[in-house]
């Protein structure tokens, strides 16, 4: 779990193009970019679940570095790659969890989940294929729906776990 807490901001990006080296790929200013840390708003109450969401940030973190600095297509598609695996085990885990303990929103977070991971494979896609990608509205939904997700459907199901005796 990240160790400094701070209040997640969330910021408007404007893109801007680069074409150089047969790449396509959006820059992203640094200070336009949401960093997405930790603070009680992820906090969900269930130890496994918090810890994940702390490497999900991480992950998201080091893939927005990566286009700060202009990383070159495979090692974006690799990060991408990094992103998927973890979010899949993350949400394989969450929905195993809730459905052994019957959350009665389980389904309504699968449907959550396998809409995010359709976005990131499609951005993917794209990446691999060499097309262009909007890296700025990624960057810009990827944190917003990471910090919805937790406040609006992963809290409840921690408060709901914690009275059920899941920590």
């Amino acid at each position: 779990m990240p160790t400094n807490p701070k209040s997640h901001v969330r910021t408007t990006l404007a893109p801007l193009r680069l074409r150089a080296a047969r790449l396509d790929l959006p820059l992203v200013s640094e200070e336009n970019v949401t960093l997405l840390t930790w603070s009680h708003e992820c906090i969900v109450g269930v130890q496994a679940m918090d810890d994940q969401h702390g490497i999900l940030m991480d992950t998201l973190n080091d893939l927005r570095h990566m286009l700060v600095r202009g990383n070159n297509r495979r090692e974006i598609s690799l990060q991408l790659e990094r992103l998927i695996e973890f979010t899949q085990m993350h949400f394989q885990s969450e929905e195993q969890l809730l459905e052994q303990q019957g959350f009665p929103g389980a389904h309504e977070h699968r449907t959550a989940h396998q809409a995010l991971l359709a976005r990131l494979y499609t951005a993917l896609e794209q990446v691999n294929r060499e097309e262009t990608v909007h890296f700025s509205s990624l960057l810009e939904f990827l944190p917003a729906w990471y910090l919805d997700h937790v406040e609006q459907l992963d809290q409840p199901y921690g408060k709901w776990l914690n009275e059920h005796g899941v920590l």
